[in-house]
């Protein structure tokens, strides 16, 4: 049996074939032009599942079912999308839609949730009781695997990782809140940093790689040159590593997982990322003379949604039919 993973993003439509174990069979991706009506959204995506469909060699009668997942919330009882807010979705009637093109079963729940299952089922955590993954993009996005499942609360909220207040009172996030963690561990966060430091220093390194335009500092531009050994870069990436430690020692704090995971852009810092925060981390735990999660690089990059997607649908069915 073959499942279709869906990864819907505010830019990028992919989807792809996965096998029982976790293989990418064939896959395709479309522009997401969010500013459409979710209908027109809903059918491209329809059509890039069958784009692969047909790369694969395979038909619908070999696809067990579509998982999807969303930068938002859904409930899968009647299928809707609860809100997806870089979409500007509220109590869409998603699964209804693909239906009309996909006769098959379909399960959606959050983009970080799934990644974060991909990596437990066929990724870096692999085969351990409890992880959790952070998404380290735009956001900060969060997902939490206990046994195999994805655990998401009583009410699909705990998950919400990048949601936590960092910080009293802070900066304040699109949620409508303010200090949450997302503002200080995400890409975002780190460029919004830069941008703080080279206000202050327009002669820095930092200033000139962006051409004298703080709109064109990126993540990698501040992590590339603190590699280098760059006086106001290292600034930057210690200030933010420190937050990062500190979010993670949260996690720890109340859930004690057997590893957190670090995806998305600013993980692809590798070692540097993972040694900085290694390094600051065990200021902040409390029993520092006990073994406490291992911090690790995801493993499955780019495909972890459409793999994540496609498990929990296979994980989904099995559980619905035992």
């Amino acid at each position: 049996m073959y499942y279709i993973g869906i990864d819907l993003g505010g830019t990028q439509i992919k989807a792809g074939i996965i096998d029982e174990e976790g293989s990418i069979v064939s896959k395709a991706e479309t522009a997401t032009l969010a500013d459409r009506p979710y209908q027109d959204v809903a059918r491209d995506m329809a059509m890039c599942s069958l784009q692969a469909l047909e790369k694969s060699g395979l038909t619908l009668n070999d696809i067990g079912g579509v998982g999807i997942g969303i930068p938002g919330l859904a409930d899968n009882v009647t299928g809707r999308v609860i809100f997806c807010t870089n979409l500007g979705w509220y109590d869409i009637p998603l699964r209804d839609e693909l239906q009309k093109y996909m006769h098959l079963p379909i399960l959606i729940d959050n983009d970080a949730t799934v990644a974060g299952f991909a990596e437990s089922m066929a990724g870096v955590s692999r085969g351990l009781h409890s992880s959790v993954f952070l998404t380290l993009g735009t956001g900060v996005g969060g997902g939490i695997v206990i046994d195999g499942k994805p655990w998401t609360g009583a009410h699909g909220v705990a998950s919400e990782i990048g949601h936590l207040t960092m910080e009293i009172d802070g900066i304040p996030c699109t949620c409508g809140k303010k200090g949450c963690l997302e503002r200080y561990c995400s890409a975002t966060a780190l460029i919004h940093m830069a941008e703080e430091v080279c206000s202050n220093n327009p002669e820095c390194a930092l200033m000139k790689k962006a051409g004298g335009n703080t709109k064109n500092i990126t993540g990698r531009m501040v992590i590339d040159l603190a590699k280098e050994g760059d006086e106001h870069a290292l600034k930057i990436f210690h200030r933010y590593t420190k937050y990062l430690a500190i979010a993670i020692n949260t996690i720890i704090s109340f859930m004690d997982p057997d590893m957190i995971v670090l995806g998305g852009g600013i993980s692809h810092a590798g070692k540097f990322l993972i040694d900085a925060v290694n390094e600051k981390l065990p200021e902040y735990l409390m029993f520092k003379t006990l073994p406490y999660s291992k911090i690790a690089l995801a493993s499955l990059g780019n495909d972890a949604g459409l793999i994540g997607a496609a498990m929990l649908t296979k994980a989904g069915l099995a559980s619905k039919n035992s």
